[in-house]
């Protein structure tokens, strides 16, 4: 197979269209202040920026491209590099872009979106609209809530400096990071439901018990790098939740926009006396996460709304400062599901044959996990982002292996 190379055609910048209503200041949440920086880190006002449109010829055809031999290659596919860190500097940068590119025969759009104002839920809003758009099905677009997220959890013009940049060190550590894509079938999904099931939760959902075994594994790894410790240390899996479905609201929350999301860690205290890898129970580690996921309900965060939540949310990052700062440090893995995201899109040609997370990452964002449905076959794609001495002690596990596919080719329905 010769390399894959994309030649970009044209280069646009799309901005709003004239109105005499002048476009007011977008405000961001609380939450979304936590990830810096836009406008002091409290409003988006300048629409005149635009977004970046790109268009990419790719020198083979679809069959090919699934074949995907090298996920390296996909960060040609998107017009601005994935998974990084906002520049600190006066250089403006980019909130989405997008780059159609076209193949000899099928289409792969690529498409960027900052984590500063857009969640899973607000993404898959807007490209399932943009679908809509395409196919003429104007009935089909959702109008999103613009205002209802910042009135929630309104943003603060004293946010201390350590908070805004908290979670910039918590997801970029300054390591060597290996991405990999892992796919677990339907019937092996199936049998790992059973294995982590308990009288605690008896029906684990298929996302529940993925990410059980993963971090199991994930354990694993870095146990096989540091035998013959006997320090005591955490291991916490941290789970993206949708905010939207789990207030106490008469009014549904699903069309508003911003950072909506949680995470909801679940806690295991390792130690030389806890049991060999081989010995830890999936049932008591989907137990776990079952727990942490259910403890962020509405009364949870009822805690954090309005100016009253502020406090609330003081206390929240000053102890995920202490845990983070524990010696030893805590093995902090993120897990983030777009199972029920983006596997319904169609932009007047069918619906999508495969949706791809990133390629190679350049940047130090590390032991992060994104879970993508399979577009056939009910499996669930796995794309691991891990320290590459781990990744190397996961790519040897043969239990692990045994289960989880590594990069197979892409099926098409």
């Amino acid at each position: 197979m010769k390399k894959i190379e994309v030649s970009i055609n044209s280069k646009h910048t799309i901005k709003p269209s004239s109105s005499s209503t002048p476009l007011q200041p977008y405000k961001l949440t609380l939450l979304d202040q936590l990830t810096p920086t836009v406008k002091n880190n409290l409003y988006i006002d300048d629409f005149e920026e635009g977004v970046p449109y790109l268009e990419a010829r790719v020198n083979c055809d679809m069959t090919d491209f699934l074949r995907l031999r090298k996920i390296e290659c996909l960060n040609e596919f998107v017009p601005i590099k994935t998974f990084s860190m906002e520049a600190i500097s006066d250089e403006r940068y980019p909130l989405l872009g997008v780059q159609v590119n076209i193949l000899d025969s099928g289409i792969a759009i690529g498409v960027f979106i900052s984590h500063k104002l857009i969640d899973g839920r607000t993404a898959y809003c807007f490209l399932k609209s943009w679908g809509a758009v395409f196919r003429g099905c104007r009935e089909d677009v959702i109008h999103p809530s613009l205002s209802e997220a910042a009135l929630l959890f309104p943003p603060r013009d004293d946010l201390p400096e350590k908070y805004a940049g908290q979670m910039e060190g918590l997801w970029f550590a300054g390591k060597n990071v290996a991405t990999r894509r892992f796919v677990f079938g339907a019937k092996v999904i199936s049998s790992i439901q059973d294995e982590a099931k308990s009288e605690s939760v008896p029906k684990p959902s298929r996302v529940q018990a993925v990410t059980g075994f993963l971090w199991k594994h994930l354990i694993a790894a870095s146990r096989a790098l540091t035998s013959g410790t006997t320090s005591t240390k955490l291991s916490i899996a941290a789970q993206a939740v949708n905010i939207r479905s789990r207030m106490n609201m008469e009014t549904v929350l699903d069309n508003a926009t911003g950072n909506l999301m949680w995470w909801a860690p679940a806690i295991l205290q390792l130690s030389h006396t806890t049991p060999e890898i081989s010995d830890l129970k999936l049932c008591d580690l989907v137990n776990l996460l079952n727990g942490s996921v259910k403890q962020c309900n509405g009364d949870y965060f009822e805690t954090f709304k309005g100016k009253e939540g502020y406090g609330r949310m003081c206390e929240y990052l000053d102890f995920q400062r202490t845990m983070s700062s524990m010696e030893p440090a805590p093995e902090i893995y993120l897990f983030s599901s777009w199972t029920n995201f983006f596997n319904a899109l169609d932009f007047g040609w069918g619906r999508t044959s495969w949706i791809g997370v990133t390629g190679k990452i350049e940047s130090a964002f590390c032991n992060s996990t994104v879970l993508v449905p399979t577009q056939c076959g009910n499996g669930i794609e796995a794309w691991v982002n891990l320290e590459e001495e781990k990744m190397a002690m996961l790519e040897q596990d043969p239990q692990f292996l045994a289960v989880a596919s590594p990069n197979p080719p892409i099926s098409r329905c």
